[in-house]
C-alpha cells in the first residue's frame, strides 16, 4: 500500500519509495537522509499536525506537513 508520509498515524512505518517536489525543498529533503529505500517510523504529530517527527537512519528528525507530503512510502518495512 502507497501513503504519503503526511497520512501515516502514530507508530506506522514504511519505506520511502520516491520524494517529489523541486529545487531547493526537494534537495534538503534528500541531504538530510529522506532517500528512496530508506526506512521511516512515525514517533509524534502536533495535536494539529504539525509538525510531524521521524525517526530515520537511527536519528530524530522534525518536518512541516508540507514537506512530509512530498514523501511518498511504501506501507510496512523495516523499523
Amino acid at each position: 500500500m502507497i501513503k504519503r508520509l503526511d497520512e501515516f498515524a502514530l507508530g506506522e512505518t514504511g519505506v520511502v519509495k520516491t520524494v517529489e517536489g523541486e529545487g531547493m525543498l526537494r534537495r534538503r529533503l534528500l541531504d538530510m537522509g529522506v532517500t528512496p529505500g530508506t526506512a521511516i517510523f512515525l514517533r509524534k504529530k502536533a495535536p494539529l499536525g504539525d509538525p510531524i517527527e521521524i525517526t530515520i537512519r537511527g536519528y530524530e528528525l522534525t518536518l512541516r506537513k508540507t514537506e512530509a507530503h512530498l514523501i511518498v512510502l511504501e506501507m510496512g518495512g523495516r523499523k
